[in-house]
């Protein structure tokens, strides 16, 4: 099974910023979307940004011109640059294919204060 590894979020003033990234086999970039999901307290697990392999990107309303989703194809790594944090950004982030057919990591917590 793909393990994915997420990493990079933390506590986080309201309007800060935070990069995370999610590492795993070479295999994520033969696939056609990859995205990156999160889930706050209480709430369904929902998809906040994407990017297909020929360079499209699509981002969730609630994102859309803060997070910047990209990838790195030598290091198997693909990022979540998230700009003008608020309250509501906090959640735990994943990555995975669209749909999510790969096995899920741990995540990485994102706190957002005032």
């Amino acid at each position: 099974q793909v393990q994915l590894v997420e990493s990079g979020g933390g506590l986080v003033q309201a309007g800060g910023s935070l990069r995370l990234s999610c590492a795993g086999p070479g295999i994520i970039f033969r696939i056609d979307s990859m995205g990156w999901y999160r889930q706050a307290p209480g709430k369904q697990r929902e998809l906040v940004a994407s990017m297909t392999r020929i360079g499209t990107f699509n981002y969730a309303d609630s994102v859309k011109g803060r997070f910047t989703i990209s990838k790195d194809n030598a290091k198997n790594t693909v990022y979540l640059q998230m700009n003008n944090l608020n309250l509501e950004d906090t959640a735990v982030y994943y990555c995975n294919s669209i749909p999510p057919t790969l096995g899920w990591g741990q995540g990485t917590q994102v706190t957002v204060s005032l």
